[in-house]
């Protein structure tokens, strides 16, 4: 590596891999390894380019909709978790399924089925067609109404102002979050908060790095996927620290020359859905062109872990085919 004088890489830490996101990955790879290819998983399991392009080659096949799936297969549920719906599609498919739903994702379904029981209004905050939000909608679709921003909640309307709390979607920027939280409680006072913060830790430590990185870099360079909500916020949250300029970017290769223009300081960090190698070619990429000075922004130590999904215990080759046999039709179950 190389450094010029007055250069310099400012990495964010924490940075990448969450624990939802290392426990769904690594349940596929286990999956595979245990019953074979292939391992049908719905949607993305994560949202990161280079993770599914390297599940596929391993053998994992990633579909839109469970009807996709043959009978007599295994399917497997993201880690942004899914509607009950899903669940009973994959049973009348005659599915063995693996359910990845990051646990901090499905605390907030259970609140949402909760709430419901007890005949809240529930303002789900977050964003329009993404997967965690059609999964913690289904839960209770009847009483579950989306709030994209501080801008819909002059819109939201409700059966009774005593009995309305929110949830959020857990990869939303904390900052913007909190605004239409406070929007919704001038209109609501009665509005009730979760008895726990939705927003997921991961998100907020890595949101927290990048405000303490945006006050001194000029360029911040987020790796991350442009369909991974995290990685998105990481970027606006830079802009609003202070960073001249924010980008994201999958691949190393995907960085402009151009943006390094009159920048003395660079700003790293990745979303949550991200694995360190990519991260590393970017501090390659930039030590090639005198950045090789890197100091490390740590705002937060993370030690969580999720254990594996509980099916990974069974012999689901074995379900999916007696699903197949006790209610008729032909499955492919090769491995």
């Amino acid at each position: 590596m190389t450094a010029s004088p007055g250069r310099r890489v400012l990495l964010a830490a924490p940075r990448g891999y969450c624990a939802g996101v290392d426990r769904a990955v690594i349940a596929v790879e286990k999956a595979l390894e245990q019953y074979g290819a292939p391992i049908y998983v719905r949607h993305e399991i994560v949202h990161n380019k280079y993770v599914v392009q390297t599940l596929e080659k391993k053998g994992a096949v990633f579909v839109e909709r469970t009807e996709e799936v043959p009978p007599g297969n295994i399917v497997m549920f993201s880690a942004h978790g899914v509607a009950p719906v899903v669940h009973e599609e994959a049973e009348q498919g005659r599915l063995a399924t693996i359910d990845a739903t990051c646990p901090l994702v499905t605390k907030v379904h259970k609140e949402a089925v909760r709430y419901a029981k007890e005949d809240y209004d529930i303002l789900l905050i977050g964003h329009e067609g993404h997967e965690e939000v059609i999964g913690t909608s289904g839960e209770a679709p009847e009483h579950i109404q989306l709030v994209d921003g501080p801008g819909d909640v002059d819109k939201v309307e409700v059966r009774d102002p005593s009995k309305v709390v929110w949830l959020s979607q857990t990869t939303l920027s904390v900052d913007e979050t909190m605004e239409t939280v406070d929007a919704l409680k001038t209109k609501f006072p009665g509005l009730v908060s979760p008895p726990s913060d939705d927003i997921c830790y991961a998100t907020q430590n890595r949101q927290l790095a990048v405000k303490q990185m945006g006050a001194e870099a000029e360029l911040v360079i987020v790796v991350g996927s442009r369909n991974s909500s995290n990685s998105k916020r990481l970027v606006e949250v830079a802009k609003l620290a202070g960073a001249r300029e924010a980008y994201l970017v999958d691949f190393a290769d995907e960085i402009d020359e151009a943006w390094l223009e009159g920048v003395t300081t660079v700003g790293v960090t990745s979303g949550a859905s991200v694995p360190e190698v990519l991260v590393e070619q970017v501090l390659q990429w930039l030590a090639e062109r005198g950045y090789g000075d890197v100091e490390i922004v740590k705002a937060a130590e993370e030690s969580i872990t999720f254990s594996l999904p509980k099916e990974l215990r069974r012999d689901l080759r074995e379900e999916a085919a007696a699903l197949v046999a006790e209610r008729g039709g032909s499955g492919t179950t090769e491995a």
